[in-house]
């Protein structure tokens, strides 16, 4: 983990929220933007791993050699790892309790030839149990989480203890992502707010952290993930994809803000 600049986790109270998706198009626009080949995604859902299927390198096997195993390299050069590249099929659960995810995770974050790398995404199993905990204790150097919610009401009452949870552990908090915010009616241009609108932005401002922006609704998002190709590599101009290059852009800051305060602090 020395030879990695920049750590962020991705978190939700809740599952189904898209919190993967983010993960997938926030690596792959820091990827684009620079950092091809210096970017890398820890898949750190042990039970329901799903990056690699997003990425297009579902059913392949990490490396083994000295020193250690090699991540799997997916698009703009990224690599992943992730429980799914250790299943021998699809059907095969992962029945372990916590000592054995813990011991998994901590596997991957240090046995794992990560190389030098400018950014790691985690991206990490709903809720505030076994490997959000895991993640947020071995690494007491991470940059940051981002929390991913939805606009309802009961999203945003579940997503509001993974802001509590950071808190408790001292994870700084970049900020909140409202995803599946609205939807623009292709044919009529109107939009319809399936789940609602503004339920991370309000959740935001009473838990006094930053808002990072609404990602709307957009069919071609799933389309995209089911064929392992990442949304915003294709669909550049939609306002979803805007929306995501606004959010890498206020992560951007929110890590050379921290960097300039740190290098003050050493001064």
């Amino acid at each position: 983990m020395g030879k990695v600049k920049h750590k962020i986790a991705i978190i939700s109270g809740k599952g189904g929220v898209g919190k993967s998706l983010v993960t997938v198009n926030l690596a792959t626009a820091f990827a684009q933007q620079g950092h091809r080949d210096r970017v890398g995604i820890l898949d750190a859902d042990i039970h329901g791993p799903c990056i690699p299927k997003m990425l297009g390198v579902h059913g392949r096997r990490l490396q083994v050699g000295p020193p250690g195993a090699f991540p799997v390299i997916g698009p703009m050069g990224i690599k992943i790892v992730s429980m799914d590249f250790l299943l021998p099929n699809d059907e095969t659960p992962v029945i372990w309790r916590g000592p054995l995810k813990m011991g998994a995770i901590k596997q991957f974050l240090s046995e794992m030839v990560w190389g030098d790398l400018d950014f790691l995404f985690i991206d990490l199993p709903p809720g505030t149990g076994d490997e959000p905990l895991s993640v947020i204790q071995l690494l007491p150097e991470l940059d940051g989480v981002v929390i991913v919610t939805m606009p309802s009401e009961v999203s945003k009452g579940v997503v509001k203890k993974a802001v509590t949870f950071a808190r408790q552990l001292d994870a700084p908090i970049i900020g909140i992502v409202e995803n599946m915010s609205g939807f623009i009616c292709p044919k009529c241009g109107e939009q319809i707010n399936i789940f609602g609108i503004g339920g991370g932005e309000r959740m935001a401002e009473e838990m006094g952290v930053p808002f990072l922006g609404r990602i709307p609704i957009d069919p071609t998002i799933s389309e995209d993930s089911d064929k392992g190709t990442p949304f915003i590599l294709v669909h550049t101009d939609t306002p979803a994809a805007k929306a995501f290059k606004n959010i890498v852009k206020k992560v951007e800051d929110f890590i050379q803000h921290n960097r300039k305060v740190l290098k003050t602090l050493e001064e």
